[in-house]
């Protein structure tokens, strides 16, 4: 059971993460007057690129040669073949439909609401967190369940920076690549089925529950 609760463990941690960081940059971005489209390229750029290139960059930069790693090394701690690596790995490969689902969510709500609230004196976090964020979580709630699910499948880069340590940082993706090398197609059929069952469940979780905040709101 072992690569199930890695996996649980380490989509649930990049998860919340990314909730943080995807809707913190969607702000960011929706506010730019300058350089949106660049800082958007490249926040959405793991979305379209290979996972093994991703996960070939994150060992340049996380590597024990890199200035990064040397840094780390010098107080103790090692990125490379952790479990650490393997929540990177998820953080990076789904912070682009964290980001993208929010930042179109907040893109949504009327501007002439917003600029009611900054009328009236109140300060940029508080519309934030108390207009903005409220009138998008439709949005951010599916975006940060499709987050999940996908931090959950996660393979290319994780096995490039985490390895495919039984026990360690074996989840269920590498755990399948393992089964097949070895020959044990039932293995690798039984955790395939797990990752279908729980990444359709959440999609269907997300769309109900999109649907219903939607219509409260």
């Amino acid at each position: 059971m072992s690569p199930l609760l890695i996996s649980l463990l380490t989509a649930l941690l990049a998860s919340v993460i990314n909730f943080f960081l995807g809707i913190g940059l969607a702000y960011l971005v929706m506010n730019m007057k300058r350089g949106s489209s660049l800082v958007d390229g490249f926040l959405t750029l793991s979305m379209v690129l290979p996972p093994t290139v991703v996960g070939f960059f994150l060992l340049i930069i996380f590597g024990k040669n890199s200035i990064i790693g040397r840094a780390l090394g010098s107080i103790g701690i090692s990125i490379i073949f952790t479990p650490t690596a393997a929540v990177i790995s998820a953080i990076v490969v789904s912070l682009p439909i964290m980001y993208r689902t929010s930042l179109g969510a907040f893109e949504q709500v009327n501007e002439d609401i917003l600029f009611a609230a900054k009328t009236l004196g109140i300060s940029k976090m508080k519309i934030f967190w108390k207009i903005l964020l409220p009138l998008s979580v439709p949005g951010v709630l599916s975006g940060l369940i499709l987050t999940f699910a996908r931090a959950l499948g996660e393979f290319g880069a994780t096995i490039m920076i985490a390895g495919n340590i039984p026990g360690k940082t074996q989840t269920m993706s590498t755990a399948i690549y393992s089964a097949v090398q070895a020959g044990n197609r039932l293995l690798a059929f039984k955790w395939s089925i797990t990752i279908v069952i729980i990444s359709f469940s959440s999609m269907i979780l997300a769309n109900s529950l999109s649907q219903k905040l939607f219509r409260e709101n």
